[in-house]
């Protein structure tokens, strides 16, 4: 049955219930997420000073999604991927109260602080494929842009509150706090997942085995455009991510302490929301390649400008248009990848993209902490500038395909 031709409305993907239990859901579990991240910085930078020993917690959260991702993405395309996203949380809710434990009676473990982020980033790693592979059965076919563009805004939207909402709780009760807060954030997100009515079942029919494991791999090494694109965001935002040297920026650099760090972290998703606002409405249905290009680059040039600024205000800007600029790639790339993926192996092939993501973030924290050990705070966030622009060059070169493409899928 054909679709009517009139573009969706703003909200559309929000008349069907169970996509609104899921946002409502994402949007608590990513705040508290965030929150959590933020308060382990501080509390971290707090006991150690060490820029490396804050990479240790982005390679905390990241070696579980390159370890199980694989697996995640199978098991998301075999089993009910609604059951899998309600059982990751509910072991997301049992680390919080573990953590929240620990900051009360050992604050200074760091090892343990360590192993239960890794326990977290476990859950993540399951779940991420599970509930990114989730929404296209949520909302009708007509409305799956709309339903990708809120799903990734309330990503940004956690990416604005929760830092602002972990910088002001520590300003006034330390990490203790935070952690009691995303206990009970994870809690509310479990009740919501419970409430979807949807039900997937088994997408995929075939045999376990090595082959079907890595056939997310395959299919996304044989779509050359869907390769430009995560690779493209992998190695831009790896090289060009600040994120894991903000509690240095805030507390040395700017002087603006616990609570100029939630604004710090919450900037960049104020500039993502933003835009995914505008685009949720006016999605970019011409040139999407160049424009995907054009924002990664511009994503490069307010890294640098945020690593150059000693004023507040004027670092704030950059991140904010470091936010806005991202943003339009993580919508094309969304895009691209549900409605060029088969049903059959959305799990598999969003496990794949998620282990992109998650090495440009958590690993990029490491990278970012490493490199600040070695060179300074400032010089390693410029040269991961710089290297953003690199990427953007030989990428253009490299994807010819991606940089020539038009429409993110046929009308």
């Amino acid at each position: 049955m054909s679709t009517p031709a009139s573009s969706p409305t703003t909200f559309a993907a929000f008349e069907h219930a169970d996509f609104r239990y899921h946002v409502c859901g994402r949007l608590l579990m990513f705040t508290a997420h965030l929150m959590l991240n933020v308060a382990v910085g501080q509390h971290v930078y707090e006991l150690t000073g060490d820029p490396l020993k804050l990479g240790y917690v982005g390679l905390a959260l990241f070696l579980p999604k390159f370890g199980f991702s694989l697996i995640a993405g199978q098991v998301a395309d075999h089993f009910d991927r609604r059951a899998i996203v309600a059982i990751c949380r509910s072991l997301q809710l049992v680390a919080s109260i573990f953590l929240l434990a620990l900051i009360l009676k050992a604050p200074n473990h760091l090892p343990g602080l360590y192993t239960l982020l890794f326990l977290t980033g476990t859950a993540n790693a399951f779940e991420g494929p599970a509930g990114a592979a989730l929404v296209p059965k949520l909302v009708p076919e007509n409305l799956l842009g709309n339903a990708l563009t809120w799903n990734s805004t309330t990503i940004q939207l956690a990416l604005i509150m929760g830092p602002a909402l972990a910088g002001l709780i520590y300003a006034s009760g330390g990490a203790k706090a935070v952690f009691a807060a995303v206990f009970l954030m994870r809690l509310a997100a479990l009740v919501l997942v419970l409430a979807i009515r949807t039900r997937t079942g088994r997408s995929h029919t075939g045999a376990t085995d090595w082959q079907s494991l890595i056939a997310g791999l395959r299919f996304v090494y044989d779509q050359k455009i869907i390769l430009g694109a995560i690779s493209l965001d992998l190695f831009a935002v790896l090289l060009g991510g600040a994120t894991a040297l903000m509690p240095v920026f805030a507390n040395d650099i700017l002087k603006v302490g616990p609570q100029g760090l939630g604004y710090l972290r919450a900037a960049p998703s104020v500039g993502a929301a933003l835009m995914a606002i505008f685009l949720a409405k006016y999605p970019p249905k011409k040139h999407a390649g160049p424009i995907m290009f054009l924002c990664v680059a511009l994503f490069g040039l307010a890294t640098i400008g945020f690593g150059l600024s000693t004023s507040f205000a004027l670092s704030l800007f950059f991140l904010f248009i470091l936010g806005a600029s991202d943003m339009v790639s993580v919508v094309i790339r969304s895009v691209l990848i549900q409605v060029r993926t088969p049903e059959s192996m959305r799990g598999r092939v969003n496990a794949v993209n998620l282990v992109f993501i998650g090495a440009s973030n958590e690993l990029g924290e490491f990278e970012s902490g490493l490199t600040a050990a070695l060179l300074g705070t400032v010089p390693a966030v410029i040269v991961g500038g710089l290297g953003t622009l690199a990427v953007v060059g030989l990428w253009s070169w490299r994807f010819p395909e991606l940089r020539t493409l038009k429409k993110m899928h046929s009308e």
